[in-house]
């Protein structure tokens, strides 16, 4: 295998108005946002800011024959702070170095571009997002190299080529437009539904008793809680859902405590579902130790792949992994779908029509879901190519200072 050098690394920030009545309820937006000036506002139910712009970080690793990457960071706000880190701190711990194509390699990559700030406590937060979306562009770039998917270099084995989805949010101003969504839905074949708690609680369990009565008994039904409960408050809420089935709860409580979320997970009998959270093992190795989430979703643009796939192999009997796909553009999709196709263990992942369209909008060969289930994109890489013209042209740019 001829070794190449990597030449050139760039980010893109990425910042496209959407329509915020369209969205609310679904990923990215889960709740009614309050009025203001800035992009940034604060939600009206969870203590969060959300971006009224859908807003993601794109990356492009380039070889000097010319072969090139790319990769996305998970960046629903600022955009641009990861685009200047990956600019910033990642390149000159990146740029210059050979590149063989070999997932070791990609590892070593990842590992050196951790290991630049990890002394100084930066390993977590918009650090490992940036480093996410490198990591991803390399082995987008290994693919290419090497001529085969990115599911193909982190498996042993045949991966999948197709991987069930749920449908992530019911947007309608009232739970009556709501339940017609999920009936449209279901018609389609989806049976698997999140909703979120983005207004009352009476609101909420109203809306899951309408979508039994509406679907039937074959409806599985998950909450995500958006960090919203409290000691007091998450114990009889979760026995609400235990009365009900529900397939997860889902953030449940502020995101710092794992003693609390145990606390709360031998109470009641509804699985807790944790990670867009965290970005490493070792964030999560304390919910891990003490066995109280049962459905782990690493964000793939907060992980990157290198990261998840460790994850994948480190994980217990007692977890299953559902990757968590926010706001994303066609590279961190593509990313989590490789990421599942690898794993026979994982058989479920996040989807959100809205998301989907924006982010096929860049690409030259659309995504595709058939059904209720995404098809993995076949081809080298990821096997998703953007349409770099576009991005470009939609991209604000982060300054650049390069080495003459």
């Amino acid at each position: 295998m001829t070794i190449d050098r990597i030449a050139l690394i760039e980010a893109f920030s990425i910042k496209l108005p959407r329509d915020a009545a369209a969205v609310t309820g679904t990923a990215g937006t889960p709740a009614e946002l309050a009025a203001g000036g800035f992009d940034y506002r604060w939600s009206k139910t969870s203590s969060t800011l959300y971006s009224v712009n859908f807003e993601a970080a794109l990356v492009k690793v380039a070889l000097e024959s010319g072969l090139a990457g790319w990769g996305e960071a998970q960046a629903p706000l600022a955009p641009d702070i990861a685009c200047l880190i990956i600019d910033q701190l990642l390149r000159p711990a990146v740029e210059g170095q050979d590149f063989d194509g070999s997932p070791e390699r990609v590892r070593s990559l990842r590992n050196r571009m951790y290991s630049t700030m990890r002394v100084r406590g930066q390993t977590g937060g918009f650090m490992l997002d940036a480093i996410a979306g490198v990591d991803i562009a390399l082995w987008d770039l290994a693919g290419k190299a090497r001529g085969a998917s990115v599911a193909d270099l982190l498996s042993s084995s045949a991966p999948k080529s197709r991987i069930p989805c749920y449908l992530s949010g019911l947007p309608g101003a009232t739970n009556a437009d709501r339940v017609e969504r999920a009936r449209e839905a279901w018609n389609a074949g989806f049976r698997v539904f999140k909703l979120f708690y983005d207004r009352t609680e009476e609101e909420l369990f109203d809306l899951i008793d309408r979508l039994r009565a509406a679907l039937g008994p074959e409806v599985s039904i998950a909450v995500d809680a958006l960090w919203r409960l409290d000691e007091a408050s998450a114990v009889g809420f979760g026995r609400r859902l235990d009365d009900r089935g529900a397939l997860w709860l889902e953030c449940p409580l502020a995101p710092e405590s794992a003693a609390d979320h145990a606390d709360l997970a031998a109470e009641i009998r509804t699985p807790i579902a944790l990670g867009e959270t965290y970005r490493t093992r070792y964030e999560l190795a304390p919910f891990l130790a003490c066995g109280c989430a049962r459905w782990l979703q690493p964000d793939i643009g907060r992980w990157g792949i290198t990261e998840a796939a460790a994850l994948a192999r480190d994980v217990g009997a007692g977890a299953r992994i559902v990757p968590h796909i926010s706001i994303a553009m066609g590279p961190q999709i593509a990313a989590a779908l490789q990421f599942a196709a690898s794993s026979r263990d994982i058989d479920l992942a996040e989807y959100n029509p809205l998301v989907f369209s924006v982010a096929n909008r860049y690409l030259n060969r659309p995504l595709q879901v058939d059904g209720a289930e995404y098809l993995v994109p076949a081809g080298p890489g990821l096997g998703v190519e953007l349409d770099e013209s576009a991005i470009r042209a939609v991209a604000g740019r982060v300054s650049v200072t390069r080495p003459s």
